[in-house]
């Protein structure tokens, strides 16, 4: 399988504790995706691309894309490949100049929104045929501001040695909580926990929406963390927890970086990761195992999903081109081209089934495109869910989940007021 937009132990990790999160200050630029005429130049142009890339693989496929984009159409590409993509989004969209295009997270969204740093594009890019989780994952008070690149979900990797071992067959994949529970008490041995995730809600989370809810309404506009799903998920998750299958990464001994660290180990038969996990087992090439999708909770099925769109600055002089990059960048054939460099799903609907059909290894991740969950994308979120989190990684040690959920409604209620 192959592993998305973040690659290496030491991103993957970070990827399972916060899936993307940027830092950003608020820059100048537009209020809204509407720039002015004279905002775009005619004739050659040269674009600056900044992404925030896995390693060379990705950083030369995307240079090869635009390369390819510069010779077809007589302007110029420089991609920079940033160190710290936040920290560099930030300081230029402080500035005069930043990129014309860059890679934003989904969580992102809402805060480069409202500072005005994003030119919307995404009525330019509709006929894409873009999976409508992802359409939704980059929509701020109902402006889809910029096209999906590519995507990732969550589902259940399972160690086959250790299955089998277990007198488990392929008529036990676990459809639902009780089957979860039930193989989780089976593979758990020894050393070896049946299940161990990530501490924080974006492995969590999956059992809020397997639940039939989430943590805020569907447009956006207020929090739902004590509708009753999130708090039946969490303790979905508590009481694997208090039958001693399930433990997070930070509870295994030793202590592990992430859910596919203590699965790569040896002390975990399963865990629930992205399809980044690929790139994580390199380093553990004697597990074998297979994954599945996650199983289906009281609420039906549910996963979470991150993205990265390709952010176009409203600040830049030439958001005709941009667009037409963007355009080319998220053709099937180009999109296809990064899954074979370093492996991305596509974020079409064709792309994906193209995907799906040529990794069949990868199908559950494709799979659960069609119903996975975005982050929460609002201005000013980032303290509310660190608080969260904090809370949520004491889960195993007995922390009261109805209590933590009613702090995040309060502190996230409190956010969206901010928001106006």
């Amino acid at each position: 399988m192959r592993a998305p937009h973040l690659r290496g132990v030491t991103a993957f990790a970070l990827a399972a504790a916060g899936a993307l999160v940027l830092s950003a200050c608020g820059g100048g630029g537009f209020s809204n995706g509407n720039a002015p005429a004279q905002n775009t130049k005619t004739g050659p142009v040269k674009l600056t691309v900044m992404i925030g890339s896995s390693g060379d693989a990705e950083t030369n496929a995307v240079k090869e894309a635009g390369q390819a984009w510069a010779t077809k159409t007589g302007n110029t590409v420089e991609v920079i490949a940033a160190a710290d993509l936040g920290q560099q989004l930030g300081q230029a969209f402080a500035s005069t100049s930043p990129p014309d295009l860059f890679y934003t997270d989904a969580s992102k969204i809402g805060t480069y929104a409202k500072a005005g740093d994003l030119y919307a594009y995404g009525d330019q890019v509709t006929d894409a045929g873009f999976l409508p989780s992802l359409v939704k994952a980059f929509t701020y008070k109902g402006t889809f501001y910029c096209a999906p690149k590519d995507y990732s979900t969550l589902a259940l990797e399972v160690n086959t040695d250790m299955w089998k071992a277990a007198d488990l067959t392929d008529a036990d994949i676990p459809k639902t909580w009780d089957q979860l529970e039930a193989v989780a008490k089976k593979l758990t041995k020894g050393k070896v926990t049946g299940l161990v995730i990530g501490n924080d809600i974006n492995r969590s989370g999956a059992f809020m929406k397997q639940a039939g809810g989430w943590i805020v309404s569907d447009d956006g506009t207020k929090m739902t963390a004590t509708s009753g799903p999130p708090l039946v998920g969490l303790q979905e998750v508590q009481k694997l927890m208090k039958a001693g299958v399930l433990k997070f990464n930070t509870d295994t001994s030793p202590a592990t970086g992430w859910g596919g660290e203590a699965f790569g180990k040896g002390i975990a038969a399963m865990t629930i990761e992205g399809n980044w996990i690929a790139g994580g087992m390199k380093d553990f090439p004697n597990i074998k195992y297979k994954t599945y999708e996650l199983p289906a909770g009281p609420g039906g099925k549910g996963t979470l999903l991150f993205s990265n769109c390709w952010g176009i600055a409203a600040k830049s002089a030439n958001h005709a081109q941009s667009v037409d990059l963007v355009k080319f960048l998220i053709s099937v054939d180009q999109q296809m081209k990064f899954a074979a460099a370093f492996g991305v799903m596509p974020s079409t609907e064709e792309g994906a089934k193209q995907f799906a059909a040529k990794y069949p290894d990868d199908a559950a991740f494709v799979a659960g495109g069609e119903y996975g969950q975005g982050p929460v994308n609002l201005p000013g979120f980032d303290q509310v869910m660190a608080k969260f989190n904090s809370e949520l990684a004491q889960l195993g040690k007995g922390a009261d989940p109805k209590k933590m959920l009613a702090d995040l409604q309060k502190n996230g209620t409190a956010a969206i007021a901010d928001n106006g």
